[in-house]
């Protein structure tokens, strides 16, 4: 059998596990997708057994094929919370991070005395993600599973629980938590204070190269593995898949968009911005992973197909009808502007109140004007990230491109014209699950395999200079509405609000 390590992300729809062989190359993967729980408006809540059976069921997949991994090593994502009793028994469900329960306490707590105070020391921005916040939600409107509870944990540390019967959690993990201290690594006092927790309440911090080999015997017979091996507790899904893609070096970003987006680079210290609450995740310790997320990236194109091109069930050749309408729109789409915040926005808006809106509609516009207009909503929103990372950062001198935009040319040139920089392409879906296996070879101790050394192989898209100056031009517009718009926003959700709560009545 081929030597390889198998690198493991489990996400926020599916466990993905990818077996990365001597050479850095990917040899096999497989995949178990999970769903979102029923629940009311703003909640967001998933199956923590299911996620449990998703993950095992992903290794023995490769396994079953492959063989024993030399070592397994996990990704995953943040943000989430798991309320457990001593044993680890859950008592809720896991509450991922598209939960919004808590948005009013993060806006408070934004604005208190306390809140940049509490930026500067974990690092980690002050919205309704954040798992700080959720824990005092918990606090103020669920008293009675707060005393309950004996931890509070991810999902990352649910299953690292159950594979070896301790509470631990990797630096990168807790570093999205809003409760760790990222440049003492260790759980941060201010912050504890504020959620009224001990220390005692979450896992014990360990670094992101930490193994262990004393898997429990059950569930080595349930994944077939016949002898020990090294299980790597790994990082988050969003520095590993900087890793993956090799955007870990300084000046270099990882530009990613999937359903939602998000630019990250490497640093060997925070970069703060409390007024864009960029963040400042932990890889190892020496390299922070900086950025900031946007909510509304590839969403907005399933919104486009459903709601403005009538698409019932989405398929590729309906994407590709919608790429072959905007292709020759001229830049700047004949004055026509949109703004996508149809969830809310995160970095560096942070206002979940935000709202989608189209402006300067003329007689003159078509459909094409309206799809095109939302695609330069989303790469502006990008580049607005970009300039928020920029003002406490080394000038950013190159930038790798992943996620399922990449699959569209026309998106891709878009992006590159807005931004006015080359972008790389990189590996599309799998850098952090392939992240979490490179972060096992950086250790030194898997004889015989390297780093993928891929630098030379990408394709490069370089911006037309001609468009970018248009678009330089109506980007400084779209950055000034929101701000023009802001107050008429959030009147509109009061209303919005007001009108469901009385219809609730009757």
């Amino acid at each position: 059998m081929q030597p390889y390590i198998l690198g493991v992300d489990i996400g926020t729809g599916s466990v993905k596990a990818v077996a990365v062989g001597l050479d850095g190359e990917a040899i096999d993967s497989s995949q178990v997708h999970y769903p979102m729980l029923p629940a009311e408006t703003g909640f967001a809540e998933q199956d923590p057994e299911l996620i449990w059976q998703g993950f095992l069921n992903c290794i023995q997949k490769v396994v079953a094929r492959l063989g024993q991994p030399q070592a397994i090593s996990l990704s995953s994502a943040m943000h989430s919370l798991i309320l457990v009793d001593a044993q680890g028994k859950p008592l809720t469900n896991m509450i991922n991070w598209a939960d919004t329960r808590s948005a009013a306490i993060a806006e408070q707590l934004r604005s208190s005395p306390e809140g940049k105070n509490l930026y500067e020391h974990t690092g980690t921005p002050i919205y309704s993600m954040s798992p700080i916040t959720k824990i005092i939600w918990f606090r103020e409107n669920r008293k009675d599973l707060f005393k309950q509870t004996a931890k509070f944990i991810s999902i990352k540390e649910l299953v690292w629980f159950r594979l070896f019967g301790q509470f631990q959690i990797d630096y990168s993990i807790a570093s999205a938590t809003g409760l760790f201290d990222i440049v003492k690594f260790c759980w941060s006092e201010e912050a504890l204070k504020l959620a009224a927790i001990s220390a005692n309440q979450l896992s014990k911090p360990v670094s992101t190269s930490y193994m262990r080999q004393d898997l429990k015997a059950d569930i080595t017979k349930i994944l077939g593995i016949k002898e020990a091996l090294r299980w790597m507790i790994g990082a988050n899904d969003g520095c590993l898949a900087n890793l993956g893609s090799g955007a870990n070096q300084p000046k270099t970003a990882a530009l990613t968009i999937g359903t939602s987006g998000a630019v990250r680079m490497a640093s060997n210290k925070p970069l703060y911005n409390f007024t864009a609450m960029t963040f400042n995740y932990i890889l190892d310790e020496q390299t922070y992973i900086c950025g900031g997320a946007i909510n509304n990236g590839g969403l907005i194109l399933n919104w486009l197909l459903e709601k403005f091109m009538l698409k019932e069930a989405l398929a590729a050749k309906d994407y590709e009808q919608l790429f072959e309408a905007i292709k020759t729109v001229p830049a700047g789409n004949d004055g026509l502007l949109f703004l996508p915040y149809l969830t809310g926005e995160r970095t560096p808006l942070w206002d979940s109140n935000s709202c989608g809106v189209y402006f300067g509609i003329k007689t003159l516009h078509t459909q094409a004007n309206f799809l095109k207009a939302a695609l330069d909503g989303v790469c502006f929103a990008i580049c607005h990230v970009l300039d928020a990372l920029n003002q406490s950062a080394e000038k950013i001198e190159e930038i790798r491109v992943s996620g399922g935009f990449t699959a569209s040319p026309v998106w891709v040139q878009l992006m590159a014209d807005i931004i006015g920089k080359k972008l790389t392409v990189v590996q599309a879906e799998d850098a952090s699950a392939i992240g979490a296996a490179f972060l096992a070879i950086k250790t030194g101790k898997f004889i015989g395999f390297r780093l993928k050394d891929n630098a030379q192989t990408n394709q490069t898209i370089q911006p037309n200079p001609e468009k970018h100056q248009v678009y330089s031009n109506y980007y400084r517009l779209f950055v000034k509405l929101y701000e023009d718009l802001k107050e008429s926003m959030h009147q509109l959700a009061q209303i919005n609000a007001a009108e469901r709560s009385s219809i609730q009545k009757y």
